[in-house]
């Protein structure tokens, strides 16, 4: 490649050549040679492509670390294992270029990847990173509570929230005082599944009882986050309810959200097959609700031969779009609602029978705010 005629070629004139490709192309490219690396790396090149091209990936977060398992995981650990639906193989993204353990990804938006890693003083950070472009950024320090109970929320104009029971944290990369703002919550029970859809927070809480189950969705517009002169949440939650909804709330087994196309809401759960304490399912059901017109619909239901996997063990649902995806205790493999179609998927990193978590990554040369 030294005596190759592409050397002599003005920086502006490869950044032409390579903005023709898919990003697919462009991250197979940059290991064919330090040139072509240092030049798909460079910042210039960066700004010129990052609004043209990315994927649609399914990224898994790694299980939790136990001390006695430490070692088994720490692999997962240091790199991010994302699926590519399109072309039906796993892909790994190296996190070594972060100077902080254990960073743990929980959440993503615009290519831009939320983890909790541990800092020097051994307290947990929220930080941003493009695993593509190998850049980052610690956000203001937080307490490791947080890490623990909070659940982090991404929107599509990069604004971060910080969920609990009982307060939220809100920051974004475009105020003034780079800082996190805390609002009080009146939630009526741990929030579940939280999502953000079209300027609004929405989350499933549990308002039953000991022995039973109710649950309900609730919204809060995000700029009631913002409303600096109450300083607080009171009464900024809204219980979502209609009469025409009937029992649907009834019929789901510990339901989950996922934010689907559009002003549109997935909610997943068992199908009851009878209203027993300790109640079977006789499916796992996929609903929908349009937030325009606030109706559910049926989106589908898991095939019979896949549900048997899935019947007896606890599990994990990710996603987002018209993409979600399955994880059972010692199922081995993830299942997959695409575009209406069921699938498995194989080659789960690991030993494929850990309860994996995940969210929706949109790969792309993105760079940090």
């Amino acid at each position: 490649m030294e005596d190759s005629p592409i050397n002599r070629l003005p920086e502006d004139t490869l950044h032409q050549i390579f903005s023709s490709l898919s990003l697919r192309q462009i991250m197979i490219c940059r290991s064919v040679c330090k040139l072509f690396n240092r030049t798909l790396t460079s910042s210039s090149f960066i700004h010129l492509i990052s609004a043209r091209s990315h994927l649609h990936l399914l990224a898994l977060r790694p299980p939790h670390l136990h001390h006695h398992h430490h070692s088994r995981h720490a692999s997962l650990h240091s790199c991010i294992h994302v699926y590519d639906p399109d072309q039906n193989q796993w892909l790994r993204f190296s996190l070594d270029f972060l100077p902080f353990q254990s960073p743990h990804p929980v959440a993503s938006s615009l290519g831009l990847v939320y983890l909790w890693a541990d800092s020097p003083d051994s307290n947990k950070s929220l930080i941003v990173c493009n695993p593509l472009t190998r850049q980052y950024r610690v956000l203001p320090q937080l307490g490791s509570a947080w890490s623990r109970h909070g659940s982090v929320l991404v929107d599509s104009r990069n604004r971060v929230m910080v969920l609990t029971e009982l307060a939220a944290l809100y920051f974004s990369f475009s105020q003034k005082t780079q800082q996190w703002l805390k609002f009080s919550s009146n939630l009526p029970s741990k929030p579940r599944s939280p999502i953000v859809i079209s300027n609004s927070v929405f989350a499933l809480c549990d308002v039953g009882s000991p022995w039973r189950s109710k649950w309900k969705l609730f919204s809060c517009a995000v700029k009631n986050l913002l409303n600096l002169n109450l300083n607080v949440m009171n009464n900024n939650w809204e219980c979502l309810e209609r009469h025409e909804w009937g029992d649907i709330f009834d019929i789901m087994k510990r339901p989950r959200l996922i934010p689907g196309d559009g002003n549109k809401i997935l909610m997943i759960g068992g199908l009851k097959s009878n209203y027993s304490f300790n109640q079977s399912c006789s499916t796992i059901l996929i609903l929908r609700l349009d937030l325009e017109t606030m109706e559910w619909e049926e989106a589908t239901r898991m095939p019979e031969a896949m549900h048997r996997w899935f019947q007896d063990s606890k599990f994990k649902v990710f996603g987002g779009g018209n993409r979600v995806c399955f994880s059972g205790k010692k199922v081995g493999r993830l299942a997959l609602w695409d575009c209406c179609k069921w699938r498995w998927i194989d080659g789960v990193p690991g030993n494929g029978d850990e309860l994996f978590r995940g969210f929706t990554f949109e790969a792309r040369l993105t760079a940090i705010p």
